[in-house]
């Protein structure tokens, strides 16, 4: 059972979905979000929770939700206020909020700004450069990747977000010193399109890697926070984000089943464990 609705917000008309159970039966939503991922991303997972109430949402600008305010930049500040204003639509009083990639840095800002809106929030491999001690070469890796994108289009792009993202440890000289990226390598095209709109490779998404997180105020809210990493993530960039992250809040990171996108399915090409990984989550949730 499956019911879409929309929402009218500052700027944007959000598309969310009420999943397994109509919010009147009185369980607490599980809202499940990602960024730049839209819901279509949390189909196998919101399967694998047949006893809640599922929640997932499309961001403004991506999949289905659109946006008005004359902005195409993903900020985390202005997508948590479209979370909060879902929360308050589904009128069910706190959700618990598994958040991935991106969407972690959303949920981060959530619960600082409005704190009654989350009871247990599992941000999942959150990729904030500001956490890491090698912050200013991770900055500096990120800027790499967005001019090789907006110099040789999406399949250079893409070869260099791989290349970033699964170097294992700080981003030292010799990860600047590499040979030219070949997308090749990947299975990428080396043809340009021409286009730079790309969520993840654009500088769109740059205030989400950018964000500052509140530490203080992650510590003070009354939202159970905890934050998780891939056992196969190694000591990538999203693992380290994720630990260090944890260090600063005072826990260590929560380990979850298989890789940054663990959850997936096989319908969505690099699958994950989705099985394990929602037996993890529902561990952790209890």
């Amino acid at each position: 059972m499956t019911t879409t609705h929309h929402l009218a917000t500052d700027g944007a008309d959000i598309v969310y979905d009420v999943r397994n159970h109509p919010l009147s039966d009185g369980l607490r939503p599980l809202l499940m979000i990602g960024q730049p991922m839209d819901a279509s991303g949390f189909e196998t997972l919101a399967a694998l929770f047949p006893e809640r109430t599922v929640v997932t949402y499309d961001p403004r600008g991506l999949g289905r939700s659109t946006r008005s305010d004359g902005r195409t930049d993903n900020r985390p500040e202005t997508q948590a206020a479209d979370v909060h204003a879902v929360i308050e639509a589904l009128g069910t009083g706190p959700v618990d909020l598994f958040a991935s990639s991106g969407g972690a840095v959303t949920a981060l800002a959530l619960v600082t700004a409005w704190l009654g809106d989350v009871a247990t929030l599992v941000a999942h491999e959150p990729p904030i450069t500001s956490v890491l001690p090698d912050a200013e070469a991770a900055a500096r890796a990120s800027d790499w990747m967005a001019e090789l994108y907006q110099a040789k289009g999406w399949g250079y792009g893409m070869a260099g977000f791989l290349v970033m993202t699964s170097w294992p440890g700080e981003f030292t000289d010799e990860f600047f010193q590499q040979p030219p990226v070949d997308p090749a390598r990947f299975g990428m095209p080396a043809d340009d399109d021409g286009k730079r709109d790309d969520p993840l490779l654009s500088d769109r998404s740059r205030p989400i890697v950018d964000y500052l997180p509140d530490i203080e105020a992650l510590k003070a809210a009354p939202t159970r926070v905890v934050i998780a990493v891939g056992e196969e993530t190694g000591n990538t960039y999203t693992a380290r984000t994720g630990r260090a992250l944890a260090a600063a809040l005072g826990q260590d990171a929560t380990v979850f089943p298989s890789h940054h996108g663990g959850f997936l399915g096989g319908e969505h090409g690099y699958a994950g464990k989705p099985e394990e990984f929602a037996a993890r989550l529902r561990e952790v949730l209890a």
